[in-house]
């Protein structure tokens, strides 16, 4: 089967490199399915999971991004994100701690501005704990 280089980097290192047969990424109007050949694409990415199926491998590999940019050409794929976390070593507690924390700053906001940014601060602890999830599901 063909494969597609990518590449997934935050903002302080190279998360992942090396070759998929497809990748499936949550785009800010769905989740996107990358195979091999694509048309050449950039586009904004939402905070979720990025699913890597390596060649030779059952199991995808799993990425946590936190928003970002995509960029696809034909043979190769980017992924620019400030965060990027390896599915594997997010921290169940830590997550479920900021997401309290989170919910509690919604509940004692007042101005518009500090609940939106308590918002989108929640919605990205949402998508790390799906990530979890997902990579629990799958053990």
């Amino acid at each position: 089967m063909p494969t597609i280089k990518i590449d997934v980097v935050s903002a302080e290192e190279a998360i992942y490199s090396g070759d998929a047969e497809f990748v499936v990424l949550p785009g800010v109007m769905g989740e996107l399915g990358i195979y091999p050949r694509h048309a050449p694409l950039i586009t904004q990415i939402k905070a979720g999971t990025v699913r890597i199926k390596v060649p030779g491998k059952d199991e995808e590999e799993m990425v946590y991004v936190q928003g970002g940019i995509l960029e696809v050409q034909p043979d190769h794929i980017n992924v620019l994100s400030d965060t990027a976390i390896r599915a594997a070593d997010l921290d169940e507690a830590k997550v479920l701690e900021a997401k309290k924390a989170a919910e509690e700053a919604i509940r004692a906001r007042s101005e518009k501005q500090e609940i939106a940014t308590a918002e989108a601060e929640l919605a990205a602890i949402s998508a790390q704990l799906q990530a979890i999830q997902k990579l629990r599901k799958r053990k």
